[in-house]
């Protein structure tokens, strides 16, 4: 076909606009983007001016700039995750501070006066952040607010005593260790409160369950930890570390001295902290780190491999290591089971299995003592269904009053465990002796 034959584009018309009618329009879309914009930073001022709100606006700033850096492959500055972490815990520490007033005032009044004898009230209660990133309540007459890095301590040469079947909803996380004195009994009249007979606890000078240290003793150590290691419902002499310290003294013959540094809530940053403060005033041969699930975060969470903050505990496991090799100081890492993981599934590849993978020590520096306790409860389950009296929950648990830490047969289980390792590390340790 000729050039001339082809048909022509048609340019579609376009109705012409009069001037002052597109200087309107343009006036009204700027009006409206005015509008939107003002919203805006009024919605961002009434956000601000909140303290939950200046908490949301410099943390989703922080985020950003993280998100930014690592982008482009920089890992963030370790002081950043610091600040970030320490105004997360202030602001959960100043939420409850606003709200734990006006659910104290519905309290029954004897469990008000319960409370105000524990001195975990609305007026004396500590509240810290602990279990990794809870704000907890914490009874003022036994317990310290710390700065230092492990948030809180035990009170030095304080006697204190578990009461349980209480709970009181809406307030932080709670613990009804209190004073075992002689106002006691009024204190608890008209509540629902239960003493458990056989769990009180002393503190020794130095704010620590357990003997007065002995830091002339030859073999000396610290058992860092959380509520595992403090041992709760359980005597004195019941506890894992004093159980370690008579397992070691009688496999070494010499005399031992152990500091159980063990609180509950704590978690590996506030144990290297505890351990910071300790070792250079005990100068310890060894050390000794139980972990649990709830170290890195929610422990149904955590145990069921849907939460856990593993570079975070990866970062502190990893520091108290670097710590201890620096000063040639023998560390086991040594995780605590669960009970379900005895008596239901055990999921090991979520915990104790993410632990092992953030770990930097050794196969042979590292303890997973669930094996004695499966077969310790099997024996005591076989045992007590011979004699007629099959037990109802693991023997080597307090399942018995609801709770899932070691019973005294627990801990003495855990101590033979981590004992027998500690020997062939202990020796492995030493120089060569001259023939």
């Amino acid at each position: 076909m000729s050039r001339r034959c082809r048909l022509k584009r048609v340019v579609p018309f376009r109705q012409g606009t009069f001037s002052f009618v597109e200087r309107s329009r343009r006036r009204e879309r700027w009006f409206k983007l005015a509008i939107v914009a003002t919203t805006l930073v009024v919605v961002a001022a009434l956000i601000a001016a909140a303290p939950r709100g200046r908490y949301l606006v410099v943390s989703l700033a922080d985020r950003s700039r993280r998100l930014a850096w690592q982008a482009v492959g920089v890992p963030p500055d370790r002081s950043e995750i610091d600040a970030e972490w320490a105004r997360y815990r202030q602001q959960g520490i100043v939420d409850s501070l606003r709200e734990f007033p006006k659910v104290f005032a519905e309290i029954d009044p004897p469990l008000q006066r319960l409370m105000k004898y524990a001195g975990n009230d609305p007026e004396t209660g500590i509240l810290r952040w602990g279990n990794f990133s809870q704000t907890l309540l914490l009874p003022s007459t036994v317990f310290l607010p710390d700065d230092t890095g492990r948030s809180y301590r035990l009170r030095p040469n304080t006697r204190s005593v578990w009461l349980r079947n209480l709970t009181i909803q809406r307030i932080p996380l709670t613990f009804f260790l209190v004073p075992d004195g002689p106002d006691l009994g009024e204190a608890m009249r008209g509540t629902a409160a239960v003493r458990v007979e056989g769990s009180v606890q002393t503190t020794n000078s130095w704010g620590l369950r357990g003997p007065e240290p002995d830091p002339s003793a030859p073999l000396r150590g610290i058992v860092l930890g959380d509520s595992f290691m403090q041992a709760l419902f359980i005597g004195d002499d019941q506890t894992p570390s004093e159980c370690l310290r008579r397992y070691l003294q009688k496999q070494l013959k010499t005399r031992v001295s152990v500091l159980n540094t063990g609180h509950l809530g704590y978690s590996p940053e506030q144990e290297y902290y505890t351990l910071l403060e300790y070792a250079e005033r005990f100068h310890p041969q060894f050390v000794v780190l139980g972990l649990f699930a709830n170290d890195f975060g929610g422990v149904f969470e955590v145990a069921a491999g849907k939460g856990g903050d593993w570079p975070e505990g990866k970062y502190w496991l990893g520091q108290i290591t670097q710590y201890c090799r620096g000063r040639g100081i023998v560390a086991l890492t040594v995780t605590a089971p669960l009970e379900s993981q005895i008596n239901a599934r055990r999921f090991a590849g979520n915990y104790p299995g993410q632990v092992s993978n953030i770990l930097e020590s050794s196969g042979i520096e590292s303890l997973d003592p669930i094996e004695s306790f499966v077969n310790e409860h099997l024996e005591r389950v076989l045992e007590g269904t011979r004699a007629g009296n099959r037990p109802t929950t693991s023997p080597l648990f307090n399942g018995v009053i609801a709770d899932g830490h070691f019973s005294a047969i627990g801990s003495e289980l855990w101590a033979a465990a981590v004992g027998q390792r500690l020997v062939l590390l202990l020796e492995k340790a030493q120089p060569d002796k001259p023939s």
